[in-house]
């Protein structure tokens, strides 16, 4: 007889376990309330969909800060070249890019759920367009899944809720709830690929800029960079946001009786030599001209005021007034654009919840609970988080497939 296992969460995760599981042979059901499935997955990488990294498990683990001795297991039965080869034979080609970061051809994220839509109809799954409420259980051992249209029994269930990020595309911490209801600690969800707050108004003042090709560095109180690389980021009413600073959050794991500072070099491309002599040729072009026209030729026109302010001037001086102190001042701060983090923004901004179901309360071999027979997890509903670049999504595959292979093959252990 085949074995029935519902799912929990269309997402990224979800998919892949329900998709497993089919190939195995059990009758899966899908559960997810959203009316498309892999809502997040479509808003990855910029809609591009960053699958996944085609690096080795040594450096994927290196990126994995939280808790990647967990995914050891996972990671190893499935690796990113599985994840590769899985989206390939579904026929979507793929292509890598700068930092081994893989995506579509097509450059649509569309292609990776349209494809797993199409494998779960050839896979029979059931998509039950519904909202899972709890989890029932007897002797120990999951029964069915509750659902606020209709109850689905169930030999196993496999819990991918995802975390509390972008509660727009369905990831409302129900999860959380369903696990603690049937035992498991949930570790306290935050943001990890999360916007940061920053003092004071120089961000305001700039709000809506986004620089290209600054490089950041952030420095933990001790004055130790913690964080160092190259890329855009943009300007808010609350402080920076865009992919560097995403990157970097996920770097500032400590917040309580730490302090982090952004340094950020604008003119990365010359060092403070060479600045200062293009400083010196343009004021030797334009002697007469006001500082303010001179900024202008160095920053964006929304920067020009903050970057004059930094440096102490008002900006109606004479280019050729200015004092060698005067013009080393304005090197210092193109070079090191200082800004203090007082925090981030709240988890429902975030890109990736770190935080979740407690792993130690889960076998890594096989993602099955130690609390409840027939229930395994899968995906960010667990408390493992990584860097940007496409391993968080590597992580849903791989628990995912983990979690789908040992459901369904796990009729013995329960007999």
């Amino acid at each position: 007889m085949e074995k029935s296992i519902v799912v929990i969460g269309g997402g990224a995760a979800g998919l892949m376990a329900a998709i497993t599981a089919a190939r195995q042979g059990a009758q899966v059901t899908l559960l997810e309330p959203n009316e498309r499935l892999g809502k997040k997955v479509n808003i990855t990488g910029k809609g591009r969909c960053n699958v996944t990294n085609d690096c080795d498990r040594e450096t994927l683990l290196t990126n994995i800060p939280g808790n990647g001795r967990f995914l050891y297991s996972a990671l190893t039965r499935f690796t990113p070249q599985d994840t590769m080869a899985f989206f390939r034979e579904l026929g979507v080609p793929l292509k890598v890019e700068r930092g081994n970061r893989v995506f579509p051809v097509s450059d649509s994220a569309f292609d990776i759920t349209n494809a797993l839509e199409r494998e779960l109809k050839r896979r029979r799954v059931r998509w039950a367009r519904d909202r899972a409420l709890h989890i029932e259980t007897e002797n120990g051992a999951v029964t069915a899944v509750q659902g606020e249209k209709d109850t689905y029994p169930a030999q196993a269930v496999i819990l991918a809720t995802g975390g509390v990020s972008y509660p727009g595309t369905g990831s409302t911490g129900d999860g959380y709830r369903m696990a603690q209801e049937l035992g498991h600690t949930v570790v306290p969800p935050r943001g990890s690929l999360v916007p940061l707050v920053c003092a004071g108004s120089d961000c305001p003042d700039m709000q809506g800029l986004s620089l290209r090709n600054v490089e950041l560095t952030v420095y933990n109180g001790k004055k130790k960079p913690v964080f160092r690389e190259f890329g855009e980021l943009l300007f808010t009413h609350f402080g920076v946001s865009g992919p560097l600073v995403l990157s970097a959050s996920a770097h500032l794991r400590r917040w309580e009786g730490e302090t982090y500072r952004l340094d950020i070099d604008l003119k990365p491309a010359l060092d403070e030599q060479k600045l200062d002599a293009r400083l010196l040729r343009d004021i030797g072009e334009n002697p007469n001209r006001d500082m303010s026209n001179i900024a202008a030729g160095l920053v964006p026109h929304s920067m020009i005021p903050v970057l004059l302010r930094r440096a102490g001037l008002t900006g109606s001086e004479k280019a050729n007034s200015l004092t060698k102190e005067q013009r080393r001042g304005l090197v210092q701060v193109l070079k090191h654009f200082a800004l203090d983090v007082t925090g981030t923004r709240p988890v429902s901004e975030a890109i990736v919840t770190a935080g979740g179901v407690k792993v130690g309360e889960v076998a890594p071999n096989t993602m099955a609970s130690k609390r409840v027979d027939g229930l395994y997890f899968a995906g960010e509903v667990l408390d493992v988080d990584a860097y940007t670049g496409g391993f968080n999504l590597q992580i849903a595959w791989a628990t995912g497939y983990l979690a789908g292979l040992s459901a369904a093959e796990s009729e013995e252990m329960y007999d």
